[in-house]
């Protein structure tokens, strides 16, 4: 069978076509992604406007060029799959009504898929999936929780940001010592060439048992760090700072992960979404598997950041579980 994957909760129009053995076996066939981030560069972060403006432009073009690299005619689908929760309610609007206008004129059943789910959903187009139970860490620019997977649809949250999401925070740290946006790229690279003990930070884990975080304490005292050091006629090194900001960061994620392996006993971890896609943090959570007698599943940096090919994984599993949606379809954006 073949699932068509449309995404566009944030600042990425994608469409991909997913094909399924009858074993259960995904494969990609496309993947297209439309871009946002020169435009939103141009104002330090995403504007929901222009955002839901430019998924209006490219949806469509997009969406065929997506059918025509998997040579699969819009006759041959299974289901559409579609993000429609959480993310930019104007964005989200244009996903989700092009998707239920292609649905209902060609009589294709529509899935409806949580966007947060969808990035963890990633790794079952590894070429050794992971295996239920596992658990499962989402890392991106409006998301952080941490759940434990016991089937492909039967998520539980153990825990999640309190406030900023990982990504956010690395963006606006970023912007404060002159990185363009999207600041996490180019944060991953500076944070190599710096000391990550030149600031001490304080870890993003809640103190007390549970597995909340909470960015802003660590986000305010990076800014407080640079702010200080201007008013005194000083400049900090970027590396440092981002060295710093990292390790705390990364550090405070890998305590999480560790600690709800040791109370679940579950030896699987995924991890997913577009923060997945740095460097440190994946070289912790490997040493962390490693010592702990995990395994790890990381998609490759590619299916970390927003793509159709995650909705469509998702939507395999939901359409698999009965999950149909129709003309009454809305978008929610948290």
């Amino acid at each position: 069978m073949f699932i068509l994957g449309i995404e566009s909760s944030c600042d990425e129009t994608a469409a991909s076509v997913v094909e399924a053995s009858r074993e259960g076996v995904l494969t990609v066939r496309s993947d297209v992604v439309a871009s946002q981030v020169e435009t939103h560069r141009l104002w330090g972060g995403v504007v929901p406007e222009l955002a839901g403006r430019a998924h209006a432009e490219a949806i469509s073009n997009v969406t065929r060029q997506a059918l025509a690299e998997a040579d699969v005619p819009l006759s041959a689908l299974s289901c559409i799959a579609v993000t429609n929760r959480p993310g930019l309610i104007g964005a989200l609007l244009v996903g989700v009504n092009f998707a239920k206008g292609l649905a209902l004129s060609r009589g294709i059943p529509l899935v409806p898929v949580d966007h947060v789910h969808a990035h963890i959903a990633a790794a079952s187009l590894l070429p050794d999936p992971p295996k239920p139970p596992y658990l499962a860490f989402a890392v991106s620019g409006g998301h952080t929780t941490l759940f434990r997977v016991d089937s492909p649809t039967d998520y539980t949250e153990l825990g999640a940001t309190r406030d900023d999401a990982a990504g956010e925070a690395f963006d606006k740290v970023g912007r404060v010592i002159g990185l363009p946006y999207p600041a996490g790229a180019a944060m991953d690279r500076l944070a190599s060439e710096g000391d990550p003990a030149a600031f001490r930070f304080p870890s993003p884990a809640v103190p007390g048992r549970g597995f909340d975080l909470s960015f802003s304490g660590l986000k305010t005292a990076a800014l407080n760090a640079v702010n200080s050091a201007r008013q005194r006629g000083e400049e900090v090194s970027p590396a440092d700072l981002a060295a710093s900001f990292t390790a705390a960061a990364v550090g405070g994620l890998a305590e999480r992960a560790r600690e709800a392996l040791r109370e679940t006993g579950v030896r699987t971890v995924v991890l997913a979404g577009g923060v997945a896609a740095n460097t440190h943090l994946r070289a912790a959570f490997e040493t962390l598997c490693r010592e702990s007698g995990a395994r790890l599943c990381l998609p490759p940096p590619s299916l970390c950041g927003d793509n159709g090919a995650m909705a469509a994984a998702e939507g395999y599993f939901q359409f698999s579980a009965g999950v149909r949606a129709d003309e009454t379809l809305n978008a929610c954006a948290n």
